[in-house]
C-alpha cells in the first residue's frame, strides 16, 4: 500500500508542479537571463539621460536578472521549497532610495527578464527584451534634442521689462523669483533649441543683468 505521502508526490508530478532539472536546463536559463541582463545593461549605459552614471547601478540590474532567474528555477523544482522562499523572501526589506524614476523600470525589466528565462521562456524573454530595447533607444533619440535648461539671471530693477521680453520670447517658464539686497534674482525654465542657443549672450546684454547662468534640468 502507498504511504500517503507517495500519492502527493506522484500527484503533484503528474500535476506539473515539480521539475526535474538538469545541468543543461540550469545553464541556459541562466545563460539566457545573462544575456538579456547584459542587453539592458548596455542599453543603460550607452543611453543613460541622468545626471550622474552609477555603474553599481548598472551591474546591479545584470545581478538581478541572473538571481531572478536561479529564484525562479529553485521554486520551479520543488513546491515545498518554494513556498518557504516566498516566505523568506517577503521579510526582506530594501531601503535604498532611487533618484531616478527610470531606474526602477530597468529594475523591473531585469526582474521580468529574470522570471521569464527561469520559467524556461528563452525566445519570450529574448524578443521582449529586444522589443523593449528598441523602444527605449527610439525615445532617447527622438528626445535627444528637447533638452529643458534652468536658467538664473540676478539683475537689478531697472532690466525687469526687458529680461522678462526676452524670456517670453524664447518661451521660458518661470519657476521662481527672490529679491535680497537690492538685486533680483530669477530662475526660469527653458527648452534647449536652435533659437536658444545664444539666450544666455542675449541675456547678459541687457543693461541692469550683472549674471546669467544656464544649467541642464534632468529632473532630479
Amino acid at each position: 500500500m502507498q504511504s500517503i505521502r507517495s500519492i502527493l508526490r506522484e500527484s503533484i508530478e503528474q500535476l506539473g508542479l515539480v521539475e526535474h532539472l538538469t545541468v543543461a536546463y540550469i545553464l541556459v536559463s541562466l545563460g539566457c537571463a545573462a544575456i538579456c541582463g547584459l542587453i539592458i545593461y548596455f542599453v543603460y549605459k550607452l543611453f543613460y539621460r541622468g545626471a550622474v552614471y552609477s555603474e553599481n547601478f548598472a551591474l546591479l540590474i545584470v545581478m538581478t536578472t541572473v538571481i531572478t532567474a536561479f529564484i525562479v528555477i529553485t521554486i520551479g523544482s520543488n513546491l515545498v521549497l518554494s513556498l518557504g522562499m516566498v516566505g523568506a523572501l517577503s521579510i526582506v526589506r530594501f531601503r535604498s532610495a532611487v533618484k531616478d524614476p527610470l531606474d526602477v523600470g530597468f529594475l523591473f525589466w531585469g526582474i521580468a527578464v529574470g522570471i521569464t528565462s527561469g520559467a524556461g521562456l528563452y525566445p519570450f524573454a529574448l524578443i521582449a527584451t529586444a522589443a523593449i530595447s528598441l523602444v527605449y533607444i527610439l525615445f532617447t533619440l527622438l528626445c535627444k534634442g528637447r533638452r529643458t535648461f534652468v536658467v538664473v539671471v540676478k539683475y537689478d530693477d531697472g532690466a525687469e521689462e526687458a529680461l522678462q521680453e526676452l524670456l517670453n520670447k524664447s518661451h521660458a517658464k518661470l519657476r521662481g523669483r527672490s529679491k535680497y539686497k537690492g538685486e533680483n534674482e530669477i530662475t526660469a525654465d527653458i527648452r534647449y533649441n536652435k533659437a536658444n542657443a545664444d539666450i544666455v549672450a542675449k541675456i547678459s546684454e541687457v543693461a541692469g543683468v550683472s549674471s546669467a547662468v544656464m544649467v541642464e534640468y534632468t529632473g532630479e
